[in-house]
Parts: C-alpha cells; sequence; structure tokens
C-alpha cells in the first residue's frame, strides 16, 4: 500500500472525464489500498480516482462516524488525559457508480475537498438519490442514499465528471476560494 499525491486545484488533470474501470483485478485492488490509505492520511471522508492521477470511474468513501453506543476510549496522545468515542470505520467502494434517481428535495452542506484544501463552502444537491455501482468483483449493487452518504457520493461523482464542488459556487464566490487557495500556497 502507498499513499499517493493528492491532486490539487488548478491541475488541470482535475477536469478530465474518468473513464469505466473495465477490468476487475489485483490492480483495482491496489489503486483502492491506496486510495484507503491516501484518503485516511490526509483525514478526508471520500476520494476519486482522478484525485490521485488515475481517470478511471472509481471513489472510496469512509465516513468515519463517532460511535455513541460505544464506551468512551481514554486517550492520552498528548499528556492530557480525555476519552473519546471510538471511531466506526465502514469503508466503501463504489466501481462505476451511476445515480439513477435524485429526489427533487435539496439540502445545502457546507463541503470541503482534499483537492481544494482549506476551502468551505455550501453547496446545494438532491438530499437522497439511488446509486448503482460495482464492487471489485463486477457485482452490480443499488442502494437508496440520503443524508451524508448522499451528499458525499454526490460529491465524489462530480469528480468523475470532471467538476470541483467549488464549480457549483456562484463565479464571484469560486474566484475567492481560487485566490485563497494560491495564496495559502505561496505562504506554505
Amino acid at each position: 500500500m502507498a499513499i499517493r499525491e493528492i491532486l490539487e486545484a488548478p491541475d488541470p488533470r482535475l477536469k478530465t472525464i474518468s473513464k469505466p474501470v473495465e477490468t476487475f483485478d489485483g490492480s483495482l485492488q491496489t489503486l483502492v489500498d491506496d486510495m484507503f490509505e491516501t484518503m485516511y492520511a490526509a483525514h478526508g471522508i471520500g476520494l476519486a480516482a482522478i484525485q490521485v492521477g488515475e481517470p478511471l470511474r472509481l471513489l472510496v468513501i469512509d465516513l468515519q462516524e463517532e460511535d455513541p453506543d460505544a464506551e468512551p476510549v481514554p486517550c492520552d496522545h498528548d499528556g492530557h488525559h480525555h476519552t473519546h468515542q471510538p471511531i466506526i470505520n465502514d469503508p466503501r467502494v463504489f466501481v462505476n457508480p451511476e445515480i439513477l434517481d435524485p429526489s427533487g428535495e435539496l439540502k445545502s452542506y457546507q463541503e470541503g475537498c482534499l483537492s481544494v484544501p482549506d476551502i468551505y463552502a455550501d453547496v446545494e444537491r438532491p438530499a437522497q438519490c439511488r446509486v448503482r455501482w460495482q464492487d471489485l468483483e463486477g457485482n452490480t449493487h443499488e442502494e437508496e442514499m440520503s443524508g451524508m452518504l448522499a451528499v458525499c457520493i454526490q460529491h465524489e461523482m462530480d469528480h468523475l465528471n470532471g467538476i470541483l464542488f467549488i464549480d457549483h459556487l456562484s463565479r464571484l464566490k469560486r474566484s475567492m476560494a481560487l485566490k485563497k487557495l494560491a495564496k495559502a500556497r505561496q505562504a506554505a
């Protein structure tokens, strides 16, 4: 497994329309393993293959929610004693995903993106959607999604079509976000 470099806006490769996955083999599994490792290292909850330079219709998602039913775990990583809820990991792989029937009802969520670091903005998307995709063996699945999962899958699927979440913003807001990004790069 390897942590790969995440492409950042305005890298022109992020505008690529990704191609369908046709070969379900070991190299696909390796790419998925690398994508999860890269996503976790960057503290993300979703990653599309194009974000690591692979123009394939493939994405990984793990919302990593805190488990409210679990016993809090003592934690001493900074010399102070805290307790925190264990995280439920639910890594999911979507190969060749497609949205079948997005709901008419829209919901606004504050979104961020590993390819547009430290920029957050409210984006309106369908509140629910039915998604069809394949797993790593090529089997087809379908599921009705809502809440954070629906938002995340739509955000990641935008990447497969060369769209970044800031492309949903007004021209002014988008240009402000890109300026902020460029300024942060100069300071680094």
